[in-house]
């Protein structure tokens, strides 16, 4: 039996949960699951949605019908077309399983909602490793990436990603976000997409480049565009976004973290506007790199862990730390130790008692991976505190939800995702939640 803690050979980190009860508590087994068949999407846009190419249903999709009034149950019949190479899927991964089965469980009190998921992995290993720098040649460089990058199936370049679970969560504010699912957040022009936006016109952008300093573009909803297919680069003016977010407008996006956020007992708190972006405040996990020196920030601190480092062939030892826990497990990073070729050192780090703000608020997220299942249990405030970034849930509500999965050292639209489901609090809907 192969079973990853939520330590991950590090230290045993104390959530600060506010919850009303104790989650370790709920009985589980007592409260009905419902088995969401996650299906992979190809590159299924917005656009291509509302395309002639998406046959007899362009004009019902206009119009605001729902995926599932044609869709419904079709999800493996849709994972089967799509992850193979199709008008949707210019570059397949072998051996990418058409459907990822997730099983969701939720309670609630009168602070917190709780949740608990569960799926099998594809690989016999979680994915807690993330790319690295890598010592080559007397320099640091970055060694690995996700599956759907040409540097992995063109260059030979190791596949590298954490595995991660995601939550799209809606009080209606967004249009057709309940009929239609994330399909309004996935956009030609993003990274994996149809008509990629390149580098230099993304900078060029007076929104994405110059108020934001993106140089790619990620999920966004149609109302922050001007024109009726919601063009990435046809944005509105920052004023107008403000305006749409004060009304709510926004889709609240939590993501779970296999690397960067499973380690310290958290997960990460952001949302879906003119793009995909953090909370207010401070991340849990920042990037390991010093500019100037050009060398990472941290290394592993050996009188903890035993090591400074890891090489390729140690990266998934589930024995060990994988991620770089700020404080726990790490010391400035010496340039002068003598590093040898093939050394490798985290991209990220992760840091529990920097991390603010509304960022901060999925205080309490812990996750087991055991024979091949991940099982993550979710806390979340009903209220967070902070509106102008979370959705506000009450008991007797119903809110649209979307989940995604990412496996198999997978990023981008490599992802199995569901169609948009309904949560209720103690309400009739897809998902129910029980009380404690």
């Amino acid at each position: 039996m192969r079973n990853l803690m939520l330590v991950l050979g590090a230290a045993v980190f104390t959530a600060g949960s506010a919850a009303a009860v104790d989650v370790s508590s709920i009985d589980w087994s007592s409260i009905a699951a419902k088995d969401v068949t996650l299906f992979y999407p190809g590159q299924s846009s917005y656009q291509w949605l509302r395309s002639a190419e998406h046959k007899r249903a362009d004009r019902k999709v206009k119009e605001g019908d729902s995926c599932v009034s044609c869709h419904e149950g079709e999800e493996q019949v849709l994972g089967e077309a799509l992850v193979v190479e199709n008008r949707l899927e210019p570059h397949p991964v072998d051996g990418k399983q058409p459907t990822v089965s997730l099983a969701v469980q939720a309670a609630y009190d009168d602070t917190n909602l709780y949740l608990r998921f569960q799926w099998e992995t594809l690989n016999p290993y979680p994915g807690t490793a993330h790319p690295h720098w890598t010592f080559k040649d007397g320099a640091w460089e970055v060694v690995g990436a996700p599956r759907l990058d040409e540097e992995v199936w063109g260059e030979g370049l190791p596949a590298i990603y954490e595995d991660r679970l995601s939550i799209m969560l809606d009080d209606g504010s967004v249009p057709m976000f309940a009929e239609q699912g994330c399909w309004v957040s996935c956009h030609n022009g993003s990274r994996d997409m149809p008509d990629r936006a390149g580098k230099d016109a993304v900078n060029a952008n007076p929104l994405l480049g110059g108020n934001l300093g993106r140089s790619d573009v990620r999920k966004y909803l149609p109302a922050t565009r001007s024109d009726d297919l919601a063009t990435w680069d046809q944005t509105l003016s920052v004023e107008e976004i403000a305006g749409i977010k004060a009304d709510g407008g926004f889709l609240d996006l939590m993501q779970f973290r296999a690397h960067r956020s499973l380690p310290v007992g958290m997960a990460d708190d952001g949302y879906v506007l003119e793009y995909r972006l953090t909370d207010a405040g401070t991340n849990i996990f920042g990037t390991n790199w010093d500019k100037e020196a050009k060398q990472p920030k941290y290394m592993f601190d050996a009188a903890v862990v035993g090591f400074r480092s890891r090489t390729l062939d140690q990266i998934r030892d589930l024995s060990q730390p994988s991620s770089l826990v700020v404080g726990v497990n790490t010391v400035p990073f010496d340039p002068n130790a003598g590093w040898q070729e093939g050394e490798m050192i985290p991209e990220y780090f992760v840091n529990r008692e920097n991390a603010s703000g509304s960022a901060a608020d999925n205080t309490d997220v812990s996750g087991t991976w055991e024979d091949g299942k991940w099982t993550v249990v979710w806390t979340r405030a009903l209220d967070t505190g902070n509106p102008a970034d979370d959705k506000i849930m009450t008991a007797g509500g119903v809110y649209s939800v979307g989940f995604a999965v990412h496996d198999d050292n997978i990023t981008t639209r490599g992802h199995h995702v569901s169609f948009p489901l309904t949560i209720g609090i103690g309400a009739e809907a897809d998902i129910m939640a029980v009380a404690q």
